[in-house]
């Protein structure tokens, strides 16, 4: 039977802008021995499916300095400190598109890689989605805003054109919960 490790020490090996990397030491409880692990803490993340009424979905096109590509997403970004998710997912939504809509709707959670990432991204989901005005982009951001009906998401996932592992998690819990069985062509 799996038994939780035990902590040793941490200590802080460089802390930058969005995260601190952290090296850890744990004790087995199978085999008694210490083992290191590195740990990237980031505060908590948000995204959103922003849906239009006329159930059209409001996307992001960004490079992404990971996979030196761009990147199909749905807004979402950092929750701010003091900041509640709800709150942090309508300020991206602004930020990023000029979007605005209905109250926030949060449609799960999961955490993103939790080998070696401490925080957990919450999905929301906005109704009713209109333009309000330009995009308010950060100095690190350069986002294409691209509308697309959210009937065609499945197949953009299917033939690779959306990839962030959290974007496709956003879908799965939207479509997991609108009652759409066949949307990935599983059933």
């Amino acid at each position: 039977m799996a038994q939780p490790w035990t902590w040793i020490s941490s200590k802080i090996l460089t802390a930058c802008r969005i995260f601190t990397l952290s090296q850890e030491i744990y004790r087995s409880p199978r085999t008694g021995k210490e083992h290191e692990f590195y740990l990237l803490d980031s505060g908590d993340w948000v995204n959103v499916i922003p849906l239009t009424p006329d159930e059209e979905v409001i996307l992001v096109k960004q490079f992404r300095f990971g996979t030196k590509d761009f990147s199909l997403e749905i807004p979402g970004g950092m929750i701010d400190q003091g900041e509640s998710p709800a709150r942090a997912v309508r300020r991206e939504l602004l930020e990023e598109t000029g979007y605005t809509g209905d109250q926030p709707f949060l449609l799960g959670m999961v955490h993103p890689n939790p080998a070696i990432h401490t925080n957990r991204c919450y999905t929301y989901l906005i109704k009713n989605a209109a333009f309000h005005h330009p995009p308010r982009q950060d100095s690190t951001e350069d986002i294409e805003v691209q509308i697309v009906p959210m009937a065609e998401i499945p197949r953009m996932i299917r033939e690779g054109r959306i990839t962030h592992a959290l974007v496709i998690a956003a879908f799965y819990w939207y479509f997991s919960q609108a009652g759409f069985k066949d949307s990935f062509g599983l059933a």
